[in-house]
């Protein structure tokens, strides 16, 4: 598997992970403030300047008050007929 934060899928998430914030009516330094980050940390993974891993992942999204589960479920969704 390609290692890239420019392949299709990496992208769905980037898009995704924007849009549940936004959703929320969250700016990245709440996010940020939420997860004892700098908002340079959001704004990297938003960019695709960095990966996240699954523990991060989680932690963004109790963040943002999704829970994991159904973040994983909408993007499965995407690009679905």
């Amino acid at each position: 598997m390609e290692k890239t934060l420019w392949t299709t899928e990496n992208q769905k998430l980037l898009v995704l992970l924007k849009q549940v914030r936004l959703e929320a009516g969250l700016r990245q330094w709440e996010i940020a403030a939420k997860i004892s980050e700098p908002q340079s940390f959001v704004s990297k993974y938003e960019l695709g300047e960095r990966r996240l891993d699954l523990v991060e992942l989680k932690m963004i999204c109790a963040a943002i008050g999704i829970p994991i589960i159904e973040f994983i479920r909408r993007y499965e969704e995407i690009d679905k007929p």
